[in-house]
């Protein structure tokens, strides 16, 4: 548990860090690395996290995938609060540390909703809708590797930050809107991007259950049914 609680912490920090951090290097540096370079940073940084951390800790990296995995019943009930804690501390570091590093920088990478409130609400609803969507699909593929679902969900990450990142921040995460409106202490819009997420994602679940998965056949009377491993964005409990 410990362990897996470590890496929850790091890879959520290394999420945030190069992400968050990659917007701001953005504005202090006057556009250099320019909103696409932004959006492809973020699904990189997702894609390497859950290569390096999925095998130890599930890589969730983000409260609303660890709230879904759990109404989805891969996620032990007594393993959730302590993750989300995890994630929100990794997250937290990563702004303290672009803060003592760029003490001019105001907000942090903070997620706001340029769209207006209920926009950026419907869209972030959607966005970790979709991003579940594509968690789920792929855990399903029979011998799908960590490489599979690492470059699949750094792109649905990439894809849904470049288009929407201009609107809403493209956020999809509770944890990493948290680090930056924290310790900027702007959180007039945090309530946003604290609750569409999670129900984006339980929209995700509830769907895939409802018309996407297949009824697994049940297990043979002679031959026991297999034990399924444990792959990245599903849990170790």
């Amino acid at each position: 548990m410990k362990q897996r609680l470590a890496n929850e912490v790091i890879g959520t920090f290394v999420l945030c860090f190069g992400g968050t951090g990659a917007i701001v290097v953005n504005n202090v540096s006057g556009g250099s690395i320019t909103h696409p370079g932004v959006a492809l940073t973020f699904g990189l940084v997702v894609a390497a996290a859950i290569l390096a951390f999925g095998a130890t800790s599930g890589a969730h990296f983000n409260p609303a995938v660890t709230v879904a995995l759990w109404l989805d019943g891969k996620v032990a009930g007594r393993s959730v609060l302590p993750q989300i804690v995890a994630q929100c501390c990794g997250a937290i570091a990563a702004s303290l540390l672009l803060r003592a590093l760029f003490p001019a920088a105001t907000t942090l990478g903070q997620t706001m909703p340029v769209a207006g409130v209920w926009q950026s609400f419907v869209l972030e609803v959607t966005l970790t809708f979709i991003l579940l969507l594509t968690i789920l699909r792929v855990a399903a593929v029979p011998g799908a590797s960590s490489l599979v679902t690492a470059i699949a969900v750094g792109a649905v990450v990439a894809l849904e930050a470049m288009f929407a990142g201009p609107m809403c921040g493209a956020s999809m995460n509770p944890a990493r809107s948290l680090g930056p409106a924290v310790v900027s202490g702007q959180i007039e819009s945090l309530w946003i991007y604290l609750s569409a997420p999670p129900l984006g994602a339980a929209a995700g679940v509830l769907i895939d259950r409802l018309f996407l998965r297949e009824v697994p056949p049940a297990p043979s009377a002679i031959e026991p049914a297999p034990s399924p491993a444990v792959r990245p964005l599903e849990s170790l409990a």
